[in-house]
């Protein structure tokens, strides 16, 4: 069945899955002989967004864009994952040409439909300040008259302390908050929104996660949605100055078990229609 529609003051809160083209997901998710020329048009009618993950890997044709943006529902979401050739650097500093290519080279195609730009950043990669702040400063905010939404994804420990946090908000870029337990946890509010990538989905379960834990991610999503932040969730560095009355939050399961990953997001996805947020 398509997603429930979320009542008006949880529209804010999208939950999918990384891609759309995964052969295991054939014949549990989609049924079986639909063509695979239709599993986006079926997964966006099933999920509220999804995190494009071919972008990391190389670029894409303006024409791709554009025809995915046109085969999603009006109120679909992007995320996009911006190259590695911008992140996997040893001078951050450095990935200024990569960022302009990625940005002008068809993107924005997606239109209103572009949510974050995730920019993944490799386990060896440490926290150098004054080398990440230069990244960040490559960071446009608005391009083509297009404003836009960035998140950083670091998976090193060293990433984990208050100065971290800190730049962020001075940018107003997000950072990923995954449950993996090889990553470091940074549940911090650095951005007008929040990005979640859980990567914890079980083959035991019919749903990737069980019902305590989708209930408490349901939770969290209701807390930084209102524009608070979840009570169980120990912050890096202190409180957001100011909180917005509301955010968007973006929720997407990834992997763990990965044929199971849109399952958990549909049933993530109908707690939060069923208790509102």
């Amino acid at each position: 069945m398509p997603a429930t529609p979320m009542p008006a003051n949880s529209s804010r809160i999208r939950v999918g899955i990384g891609g759309w083209t995964f052969e295991p997901w054939r014949g549990t998710f989609y049924p079986e002989g639909l063509t695979q020329k239709r599993e986006l048009d079926y997964a966006s009618r099933h999920l509220t967004s999804i995190e494009i993950n071919g972008t990391y890997y190389g670029s894409q044709k303006p024409e791709s864009f554009a025809h995915w943006r046109d085969e999603t529902p009006d109120d679909f979401v992007f995320a996009v994952k911006g190259p590695r050739f911008a992140t996997n650097r040893r001078m951050l500093a450095e990935s200024g040409s990569s960022i302009e290519r990625f940005l002008t080279g068809g993107v924005l195609e997606l239109r209103d439909k572009l949510g974050p730009i995730n920019w993944q950043f490799l386990p060896t990669k440490a926290f150098d300040p004054a080398d990440f702040e230069a990244f960040l400063k490559l960071l446009p905010q608005r391009v083509e008259g297009r404003d836009l939404r960035h998140v950083v994804e670091v998976r090193h420990a060293s990433f984990r302390v208050p100065a971290f946090i800190d730049l962020l908000r001075q940018y107003g870029v997000a950072t990923v908050l995954t449950d993996k337990p090889d990553f470091p946890e940074i549940p911090d509010v650095t951005a007008p929104f929040v990005y979640a990538r859980l990567q914890r989905a079980s083959e035991t379960l019919k749903t990737g996660y069980g019902p305590k834990d989708l209930d408490l991610w349901a939770d969290r999503a209701r807390a930084w949605a209102a524009g608070g932040v979840p009570g169980d969730l120990a912050p890096v560095g202190g409180p957001q100055p100011k909180p917005p009355k509301s955010r968007d939050v973006f929720v997407y399961m990834i992997n763990g078990f990965k044929p199971k990953a849109p399952a958990a997001a549909m049933a993530l996805i109908a707690r939060l229609s069923k208790k509102g947020a």
